[in-house]
């Protein structure tokens, strides 16, 4: 069996040895073998793993990424595969709403305007209603309000916010926007501009930059899963997770 060293690994990609041994500390990457003289040996399975978690990344972020590596390592086959899933199922929401924010684009250019779309057949939301539509709670949307970008209703006998069609609107697009990396200021701009039809030239632009991402996303989320499914046919993910290394201080 070919052995590597750390330097090996970390040169392919162009980190530092000092990230594949943290790596290989939190449960990215299964655990080293260890020469007599304490130095770590990493194999071709360490590095499959190590592509595998920086596609990862790439495709679901740190922290997912990191999750679904432990869970591999730890044995946990389904709970790395709930993980991939969720991320995919995101992805699918996303192009749902930007499809969505897409028409009432169209709409407000055409003059058809956002009546015609009203949630769940016309009822306004409840805040907690619109909160569990978007995944969010009630205080961000208290946040965005606060903001300037939605203008709820409100009882007229118990002050209770009410969203209309336009308002579930405005908030499927900001949140859109805010997963985007899109500053609430910006949104607040792009909000009222869709909201007055005098202009949609930030707006349009702003979708066609999030999709563009969305594509890379997807693209990086294939890759990410021909580089799992390749560590996965080196690995027993059935088999007990090994003993994971000890503090710092070794020789390496």
């Amino acid at each position: 069996m070919k052995y590597l060293r750390p330097f090996d690994l970390a040169r392919e990609h162009g980190i530092s040895t000092q990230a594949v041994r943290n790596y290989e500390r939190d449960g990215f990457l299964p655990a080293a073998g260890r020469t007599p003289s304490g130095y770590r040996t990493y194999t071709e399975t360490h590095a499959t793993a190590l592509r595998a978690y920086l596609a990862l990344v790439r495709a679901h972020g740190y922290a997912v990424g990191g999750q679904i590596m432990r869970a591999l390592n730890d044995g946990e086959l389904d709970a790395a595969l709930t993980a991939v899933d969720r991320g995919h199922a995101q992805l699918l929401r996303d192009r749902g709403t930007l499809d969505a924010v897409g028409q009432a684009v169209a709409d407000l250019t055409s003059g058809t305007g956002a009546a015609e779309h009203a949630p769940l057949g016309g009822a306004p939301l409840s805040i907690g209603e619109l909160a569990r539509r978007l995944g969010v709670t009630a205080a961000t949307l208290r946040n965005w309000e606060a903001a300037g970008i939605l203008a709820p209703a409100r009882e007229p006998v118990t002050g209770h916010r009410s969203y209309g069609a336009q308002d579930v609107r405005d908030a499927e697009l900001t949140h859109l926007l805010r997963r985007g990396g899109y500053p609430l200021e910006h949104i607040r701009t792009v909000v009222v501009q869709i909201r007055t039809a005098g202009g949609t030239q930030a707006l349009s632009a702003a979708l066609d930059d999030w999709r563009r991402r969305l594509t890379a996303r997807g693209v990086a989320m294939l890759d990410a899963a021909a580089r799992l499914s390749g560590y996965l046919a080196l690995v027993d993910v059935a088999a007990p997770a090994p003993p994971r290394p000890g503090p710092p201080g070794e020789a390496d």
